[in-house]
């Protein structure tokens, strides 16, 4: 009965190491896939903008606490506008989807979580019928304090995604 409760109790000690670890992998893993989600919806509308020879956009909308995520293509030949997409000039292509509701417990940021909260309610990420698009970086966190960058390159409309390194202050390129 001893020899029971003694494997009992390490068995005990081991899950409560193991377990915050494996809870930290799942949080990374989630804010990691969030990432390389953003990055292959600006790929398909980067594709899909050179394809139909029409920009389209990806439109990012505050949404509470979260963002609503869509995807446009534009309907009357000068660009994706905001305007044109609440006049259904510019017609959805990739149906609305809440962030939150993909990735729970991942934070969507339109600028860098450090440098304070962003107050910018609508980001339109647009990509030209050429392959070019709006350059910037989309921020994401996850529970366990890990944080990705999705950066669009402007010139060639191409994603990258990134990962911060706390301990050096680095980003760098996740493979």
């Amino acid at each position: 009965m001893i020899d029971v409760l003694a494997v009992i109790a390490v068995s005990a000690v081991l899950a409560g190491i193991a377990v915050p670890q494996f809870t930290a992998g799942i949080e990374r893993t989630r804010a990691l896939g969030a990432a390389r989600y953003l990055a292959n919806r600006f790929a398909l509308a980067r594709m899909d903008a050179v394809a139909h020879s029409a920009n389209a956009a990806v439109l990012f909308s505050a949404d509470g606490s979260t963002f609503v995520v869509a995807g446009y293509r534009d309907g009357n030949g000068n660009g994706v506008r905001t305007r044109d997409i609440g006049s259904g000039a510019d017609p959805l292509v990739d149906a609305p989807v809440r962030f939150s509701d993909l990735f729970p417990r991942v934070s969507l940021f339109m600028s860098d979580p450090a440098s304070g909260p962003s107050s910018e309610t609508a980001v339109l990420m647009s990509f030209s019928a050429v392959g070019t698009s709006t350059s910037r970086t989309i921020y994401v966190r996850g529970a366990d304090g890990s944080e990705y960058g999705v950066r669009v390159l402007g010139a060639t409309g191409r994603t990258r995604v990134l990962r911060y390194l706390a301990a050096s202050r680095t980003w760098i390129d996740v493979p």
